[in-house]
């Protein structure tokens, strides 16, 4: 408000800075004529001292002292011809103030009311206001009493003829007014007299006088306004009335009673009603000191004087003279502060200074008071028994007259004087100036007034009043106490003889001025000069002349001149050591005050023009005392901020223990109510439910029925008419085949035989033929036998050399038969390229014949071009002349054509780059739309992250205030029994949800309901017996049913050992093992036989030449596939083969050979192994194979069997259970008839004992179940060992006879090494202690510097694994849930501690990944060693249980957030705009500044090296305790982000930060910022676009700002500020030299029209508590668990490692 040049504000702001500075106290004096705003302008000072102080108490002192402006304007303002609310009366309010600077309390001074206003008001001028607003309220209820009508009804207040003002509504001012009047402690009975003084006073004025001779008078009887005055005063008539037209007079001897005349009488009338109005408002003016009054000592105040300006009318009277009086004197102390002291001063002190002359008017001040002044005559002829205001005006003019040039005779009157003040002339009219100087009033009226006995305010107005302090009576200090009255008028009372009492009232005026002065004089006052726009009251009309005339008048001239040449602020020198001391260094102060004083200022202040050295002051020009004080404050701040933080943190923790106890108490009775409510709910849905139900099943069932019987009709009916026609159809058919069987026979018949009798004479033909041929060859060879006998000895030996040969003619035939597929091959081939070749050919081929019969065309052509060649010839000469012609146009025509084509080649290679450039173009918009595209949902996702984050924040905030209330509830609420005991909070859940479950049956709610009438009297403990029943039989039921499990559990266990007993114990796992190995085998056979079908059917399908050929490449590998098939299949069917033998063969040995030992069953199983080589021996397998499946009937026969006894025990238990209910039942009916105490009791002890013994049997039991499943799944693994092993062993060629002779050698086994898994054991009990020492009270900074990053996560983690491994879940579940609470707690207990917040995020984040990396999900296990892979988890999916840590990461980050923005908040204003990094840019302070101080003291200074070196520990704190590089970014984001927002709301709101230089400083800032990240590596973080906003702040800061293309510049460079902040910057620049201009209001209107199509938020200020989103990237640790050791340190004895 300060800046706000030059309003009233800045003025009361100046003051309360100084008294807050030089702690001395303060006035304002508001001066001016009237109507020129003295007492809006004093309103004005006065709330703002109520705004900014504030009251030190909770009574809002400042509150009541702005409500005391509506009372006594009311009563003591009033419309003139000058102003339509001016002050008839001055007032000096001094607001005190404690050490600490806040509103304690206030008193007020009046001077001079204008009495005479109240019977006499001039044309177009009202009574007071409070008459107007009686009048105008007259209506109300409460007023009927007072007999009030309009304001043209009495003679008081229509005289002015003017009794409404325009926009003025009396009837509400009354109410403001009453309102007032109640703040101020005026009770409604004060408030209701009050009124009826003043309607008293109203109805004396119509009271009317009858003259009964020259002499004397009298009232009218039953006069009514007398009347109804005297029932308002609660007086008697008669008095009043004989007093009103009598008066006494007194003398040595005797007392007489004289009638006095009609005028006199009125004129008693009037001075009555006056000397009435002028006590009461004494009276409220007292009450308002009363109700402001300090209740603790007052340090310091701030007065505000608020008097009568200076006027002058058309007739000017005595209160006219001491208006303009008061005025001199204030312009007197005016000139003596401001000229006369301030130059003498400079004088005095030897400072370099040209006197500026002025006006004095202690001339006229002295024809005032002086002896034998104005004053002195007027009180020395009201002296005089026949005084009068003739003979005072004759003894003026002989005094004065042409003896003192100020004073001057009107040429037209001798009743009146001229007086010349410094503001204007003015002539006063003499008559009325005795009376209204002696104010004189009747006793005897005033002791009938005293003696109302009914009216019991009316007296307390006429009591004795303390005496007016002399002008000697003030405090040595200069200052005046609060409790001053008023200065009353005087007038002699019986009984007192005080000459205090005997003064006038212009002697009383002089001396409460003289005390004014005095009060002035010793503070340190400020002006307000009030100037008149205009005489007439016109809105918007200013006269020049007018204001000019005022300026000069009041010397508001002299004063700038001054002001500008001369030094304001000065301090001693031993004052300005002591306040700036804390400025100076050691070194800095010596024994010289006045040297160290400026050895300092010399380097504080760099001008020396803005300071002079004195004898013994510092003088100051404006603004440095500001800037000093500036500096100070800086180093002041951070204690202040201090208590501030304790004060508020214990006025919150106040209010959140009352917040506390209420919700709890609204909390109880609200979930009582709604479980009530929902338990009727449930009632009534249940039987709603069954109604509905057989409703709809009866409706559904007829309408079945119906349907039903229909259908069944229709299908009658169609069903009998398709199976008549079905079997006329099938009779038909039946027939014909009939038919065409027996003709088809016959015609097949003859068919046969016809051609039967064909071919056998045909055969017989041919085989008589072949007959003789072959009897002839055979009686021809019978001839030659005996001749080939001969010639052929010894052939038998050549067959059997030919035998050999085509032996091996036929190995060849192989061997040639595979060289003749290789050459199919080729020659596949070569027949692809030969066709190939062959195609080609034919092509050239036809090409040739094509040129031959070109050819021939071309040789006809020949001939035939010859015939003309010889016609040519002729023609040739002529030709050549024109083809030479012709030679030189097509040469022009071919230039001309090759220019065109040029020209072409330009537009189209135009035409190509544009093309090109709008493909580019195209392409960038396409890459623009999808990085927009992309950007947009990026926002969306941070949103949605930023969202959910808030959420968590509020829920973790939320959670902790219920951990609060939890643990106060702990404390206040004691246990009621001895025997009950407070479950947990996951016990009392599921209680509730058991307590409202909709499974309760109707006999369990009968008692209750029959119950309730009788429990009135306890229905919180009723209720809670019945929940604490109703648990306790589900207890009961989940009790038996797990111990009936179990008992069957152990029966099954006892029936398997008593069978294992009967059976022989030998080889039953090898007989398992055999036959899930002839499983197996028999699957894969089904495997490979469909794929090979699969392939078959794959050939068929896809069968064309080229694949299916021969020698084709897809044709030979899918034989290879189908002989590895077959070959495999080969090898799986022995496999089953040996397998069925060697279960059929053990089998047999296991009846006759049970005690055997193990070496004849290795014999038999070889011996086996062997047979199975025969083919005999497969009938034998198939018999083992029959004995197979009757060994499994039997089994499937116990099974069932087994089952069928299960059944049993189930219906047993069902039985069971009916009983224990009928029990429960009946110990409940037991109970109820019981009293409510003893049942309670007795039942809850029972029943909890009972139910602990019971869970803990049950917990054993569970505990046995869980070593039997995890043997038998070692058992299964070794099983699966096994199978291996075996399958090896198959697979290898070993003769049995080795393995029979081989003999058993007895193996050592050597121990090996201890192997560790990277696991840590821990005991249950042990579980708090780990989370004490390894949590609660491990410190932050011991673990960061001496053990690896993020070993406590480690550790947590290994146990984690370790409870996994033994598939313990209520383990895991118990360490985690502990771990999280842990973590929470420490947050909670050092939340504002950055190194503890940083440690446990790190560990966090590392313990999450470390649940990731060991979750055994593949796209984690990729990072992992396979070492790491080992380690994963097997038993249990954590994946909730990261959900809850990312969350806890989430919540710790958020609050690691707020410690670092705690820790830069007080750093970022002192060193990124206020501190001078480059010294010398800054040092000249902007103009158009007032000097302004703070009044709120800053913390100590802080530099841009302060911020980087909170930076760097930042930093190194979080790369200490090992947190992940992209976490660090983040945070380091954060930060800057912080940095910026603030800079930058600090920067939109001081002007003083809005310069040239200041942009230069902010970059030059940056600039080290990005410099630190760069050191870091930390540019690629997204810091940097965090602090864009101030960049381009501190650009616009420094770019020319005039013309439009410096517009167009800004809009295009400034996108990251909205269009508000940029306007704001525009309108804050200041020029700090001469050289720059401050920005014109048209450039700023074109930059909002350039902007106005920008969509930006409206908001002026940036969020500075925005949390940006937090990630938490995968980060796998390369660290081996197993390689992990722990410390001594931590105090871990208890852990060991596995």
């Amino acid at each position: 408000m300060g800046d706000m040049d030059p309003h009233i504000f800045a003025v009361a702001e100046e003051a309360y800075k100084q008294m807050a500075r030089d702690e001395r106290n303060q006035s304002i004096i508001v001066s001016g004529e009237s109507g020129a705003g003295k007492t809006v302008s004093a309103k004005y000072a006065m709330r703002y001292f109520a705004t900014v102080s504030g009251s030190a108490s909770e009574a809002n002192v400042e509150e009541k002292v702005l409500a005391s402006n509506p009372i006594m304007e009311s009563i003591g303002n009033a419309k003139t011809t000058r102003n339509d609310n001016s002050s008839r009366f001055g007032k000096y309010i001094e607001i005190g103030f404690d050490k600490r600077y806040r509103i304690i309390g206030a008193n007020m001074r009046t001077y001079l009311l204008e009495k005479s206003r109240v019977v006499f008001q001039a044309e177009e001028e009202r009574n007071y206001h409070i008459f107007y607003q009686l009048c105008a309220s007259a209506a109300l209820p409460e007023f009927k009493t007072l007999r009030l009508g309009n304001a043209n009804y009495f003679h008081y207040t229509k005289q002015g003829g003017s009794p409404v003002i325009d926009g003025v509504n009396d009837a509400k001012e009354m109410v403001n007014t009453r309102q007032a009047c109640t703040l101020l402690g005026i009770s409604d009975t004060y408030q209701m007299g009050i009124f009826r003084i003043l309607a008293g006073i109203l109805h004396l004025g119509n009271v009317e006088f009858a003259s009964r001779d020259s002499d004397s008078c009298t009232v009218p009887p039953k006069h009514e306004p007398l009347t109804i005055f005297c029932d308002l005063m609660g007086v008697e008539y008669e008095e009043m009335a004989h007093w009103l037209c009598h008066r006494k007079l007194a003398t040595a001897t005797e007392t007489y009673i004289k009638p006095i005349s009609k005028l006199h009488a009125i004129n008693a009338r009037d001075a009555l009603a006056k000397h009435i109005y002028a006590n009461l408002f004494n009276w409220i003016v007292d009450h308002v000191n009363k109700a402001l009054h300090a209740t603790v000592k007052q340090h310091s105040f701030i007065g505000v004087l608020d008097i009568y300006g200076f006027e002058t009318f058309e007739i000017n009277s005595f209160e006219q003279f001491c208006i303009n009086y008061a005025n001199e004197k204030l312009q007197q102390q005016f000139n003596m502060h401001v000229f006369k002291l301030e130059q003498e001063e400079y004088m005095k002190e030897q400072i370099p200074w040209t006197l500026i002359d002025f006006y004095d008017n202690q001339p006229c001040i002295n024809l005032i008071e002086a002896k034998m002044g104005v004053l002195d005559l007027l009180d020395e002829e009201c002296k005089m028994p026949k005084g009068s205001d003739d003979t005072w005006a004759q003894k003026l003019y002989n005094t004065h007259l042409n003896k003192c040039a100020l004073f001057e005779k009107p040429r037209l009157s001798n009743k009146a004087f001229i007086i010349k003040h410094f503001a204007d002339k003015v002539e006063y009219q003499c008559e009325g100036f005795l009376e209204k100087n002696k104010d004189t009033v009747y006793e005897e009226q005033i002791k009938v007034l005293k003696s109302s006995k009914q009216f019991k305010l009316l007296p307390e107005l006429f009591q004795d009043e303390e005496k007016v302090l002399s002008p000697t009576s003030a405090t040595p200090s200069g200052r005046v106490p609060l409790s001053r009255t008023a200065v009353k008028p005087a007038k002699a009372r019986p009984g007192q003889a005080s000459k205090e009492h005997k003064k006038t009232v212009g002697h009383q005026f002089r001396n409460s001025l003289h005390l004014l002065m005095e009060t002035l004089n010793a503070t340190t006052p400020h002006y307000v000069r009030c100037i008149k726009p205009n005489d007439f009251k016109f809105p918007f009309t200013f006269d020049e002349k007018r204001a000019v005339q005022q300026l000069r008048a009041c010397g508001v001239l002299e004063t700038i001149r001054i002001s500008a040449a001369g030094f304001p602020s000065r301090w001693t020198y031993q004052e300005f050591f002591s306040r700036y001391r804390v400025l100076m260094k050691q070194r800095d102060v010596l024994s010289d005050r006045k040297q160290t004083c400026k050895n300092v200022l010399e380097k504080l202040i760099l001008d020396k023009d803005k300071y002079q050295f004195g004898k013994t002051k510092i003088f100051f020009r404006a603004g440095q005392v500001a800037y000093l004080e500036k500096i100070r404050a800086d180093k002041l701040r951070a204690a202040c901020i201090r208590i501030q933080k304790t004060i508020r943190g214990w006025l919150m923790r106040k209010k959140y223990v009352r917040m506390r106890k209420a919700a709890i108490t609204i909390q109880r009775y609200v979930r009582g109510y709604q479980a009530r409510c929902y338990a009727k709910f449930l009632r009534r849905t249940r039987a709603a439910i069954t109604i509905q139900k057989f409703q709809r099943m009866y409706v559904v069932r007829k309408r079945y029925q119906c349907m039903r019987d229909a259908t069944i009709a229709l299908q009658a009916l169609l069903r009998g008419y398709m199976a008549r026609n079905k079997y006329q159809m099938m009779l038909r058919e039946h027939k014909s085949i009939i038919i065409q069987k027996h003709i088809r026979g016959w015609l097949a018949r003859v068919h046969y035989r016809r051609t039967l009798k064909a071919i056998v004479y045909l055969q017989c033909c041919y085989r008589r033929m072949m007959a003789k041929r072959e009897l002839k060859k055979l009686k021809i060879e019978a001839r030659s036998v005996e001749r080939y006998k001969k010639l052929h000895i010894g052939l038998e030996n050549k067959i059997m050399q030919l035998q050999r040969k085509i032996d091996e003619q036929n190995k060849e035939y192989k061997s040639l038969l595979e060289k003749l597929s290789n050459l199919e091959i080729t020659y596949s081939t070569e027949t692809e390229k030969l066709r190939s070749d062959v195609e080609r050919l034919r092509m050239s081929e036809e090409e040739a014949k094509n040129a031959t019969n070109r050819v021939l065309s071309l040789q006809e052509e020949i001939a035939k071009l010859r015939k003309e060649l010889h016609q040519t010839q002729t023609e040739k000469k002529t030709i050549e002349e024109w083809a030479d012609k012709y030679k030189h146009e097509t040469e022009q025509l071919v230039s001309e054509l090759k220019e065109q084509n040029t020209l072409l080649k330009t537009e189209k290679e135009e035409l190509n780059r544009r093309i090109h450039d709008q493909a580019k173009e195209i392409t960038e918009t396409m890459e623009k739309k999808l990085v927009e595209e992309t950007k947009q949902l990026e926002l969306d996702l941070n949103d949605e992250r930023l969202r959910y984050q808030n959420l968590l924040n509020e829920f973790s905030r939320l959670e902790e205030r219920y951990d609060d209330l939890k643990d106060e509830m702990n404390l206040m609420v004691s246990i009621p029994k001895p025997g009950h005991k407070r479950t947990d909070s996951t016990h009392s859940s599921n209680e509730s949800e058991y307590t409202f479950s909709s499974e309760i049956t109707e006999a369990e709610d009968l008692p209750v309901r029959m119950e309730e009438p009788s429990e009135k009297k306890a229905p919180l403990d009723m209720s809670l017996f019945l929940k604490l029943q109703k648990r306790v039989t589900e207890l009961e039921q989940e009790k038996q049913s797990l111990q009936d499990e179990l008992d069957r559990k152990e029966e099954q266990a006892l029936r398997a050992k008593a069978k294992e007993e009967e059976r022989p114990p030998i080889r039953g796992a090898e007989l398992e093992y055999e036959s899930l190995k002839r499983q197996e085998l028999e699957s894969e056979n089904k495997k490979l036989k469909n794929e090979l079908n699969e392939l078959q059917k794959a050939l068929t399908e896809t069968r064309s030449p080229e694949v299916t050929a021969p020698g084709a490449p897809a044709y030979r590998v899918l034989l290879d596939q189908l002989t590895s098939v077959s070959e495999e299949l080969e090898v799986r069917k022995e496999e089953v083969l040996i397998l069925r033998s060697q279960l059929v063969s053990q089998k047999e040995a296991i009846q006759p050979k049970v005690n055997k030992n193990t070496m004849t069953d290795a014999t038999i199983l070889l011996e086996d192994v062997q047979k199975m080589k025969d083919k005999g021996e497969i009938a034998q397998a198939y018999i083992g194979l029959k004995e197979t499946n009757r060994l499994l009937e039997s089994q499937l026969q116990s099974q069932k069997k087994s089952h069928e006894n299960e059944l049993e025990s189930l219906r047993g238990e069902i039985q069971g259970l009916k009983e224990e209910n009928n029990r429960q039942q009946q110990l409940l009916a037991q109970n109820l008839q019981l009293p409510p105490e003893a049942r309670i009791e007795a039942s809850l002890q029972h029943e909890i004992t009972r139910l602990t013994n019971e869970n803990l049997d049950l917990m054993e039991q569970l505990e046995k179940q869980d070593k039997t499943v995890r043997k038998l799944k070692k058992q299964l693994k070794v099983f699966a060992k096994k199978i291996g092993e075996l399958e090896v062993g198959q697979m290898e060629n070993i003769s049995p006879g080795q393995i029979i002779d081989e003999p058993i050698r007895p193996v050592n086994i050597p121990r090996k090494e201890k192997d560790f898994q990277g696991m840590l054991e821990y005991k249950k009990e042990d579980e708090q202690k780990l989370v004490k020492n390894l949590i609660l009270e491990l410190k932050p900074r011991g673990v960061a510097v001496n053990l690896i990053p993020g070993l406590p996560a480690y550790i947590l983690f290994m146990c984690v694994r370790h409870a996994d491994y033994l598939n313990d879940d209520q383990k895991v579940r118990s360490l985690l849930t502990s771990t999280i609470n842990g973590i929470k707690k420490v947050l909670k207990k050092r939340g504002d501690d950055f190194e503890t917040v940083s440690f446990w995020l790190s560990n966090t984040c590392r313990f999450l990944h470390c649940l990731k990396q060991y979750s055994g999900e593949e796209g984690f296990m990729k990072h992992n060693t396979p070492r790491q892979n080992e380690h994963c988890l097997t038993n249990f999916d954590l994946a909730e249980y990261r959900q809850v840590l990312s969350d806890l990461a989430i919540q710790i980050y958020q609050q690691l957030v707020r410690v670092l923005e705690n820790i830069l908040q007080p750093m970022i204003v002192s060193g990124m705009l206020e501190h001078e990094t480059i010294q010398g840019v800054s040092g000249v302070k902007p103009t158009g500044l007032r000097k302004r101080t703070s009044s709120i003291a800053d913390e100590g200074t802080y530099t841009l090296d302060s911020i980087i070196r909170q930076l760097n520990s930042f930093h190194s704190v979080m790369c200490q305790h090992g947190m992940d590089p992209e976490l660090i970014k983040q945070v380091v984001k954060q930060m800057f982000y912080i940095i910026g927002a603030v800079t930058l709301n600090n920067l939109l709101l001081r002007k003083d930060m809005c310069s040239w230089s200041k942009g230069m400083q902010i970059r030059y800032n940056v600039s080290q910022l990005e410099e630190w990240l760069r050191d870091k590596n930390l540019m690629n973080s997204g810091a940097k676009e965090t602090l864009e906003p101030l960049i381009q702040a501190a650009q616009l800061l420094q770019v020319k700002k005039k013309t439009d293309e410096d517009a167009e510049a800004i809009c295009s460079m400034c996108n990251a500020l909205t269009t508000a902040q940029i306007v704001k910057v525009l309108n804050l620049y200041t020029p700090v030299n001469e050289f720059e201009e401050r920005v014109l209001v048209s450039f700023i209107r074109t930059i909002q029209m350039r902007l106005r199509d920008r969509k930006d938020s409206p908001q002026l200020l940036m969020d500075a508590k925005h949390i940006f989103p937090v990630t938490f990237p995968f980060n796998p640790s390369s660290l081996a668990l197993e390689t992990i050791q722990i410390p001594a340190s931590l105090g871990l004895g208890f852990i060991s490692r596995v």
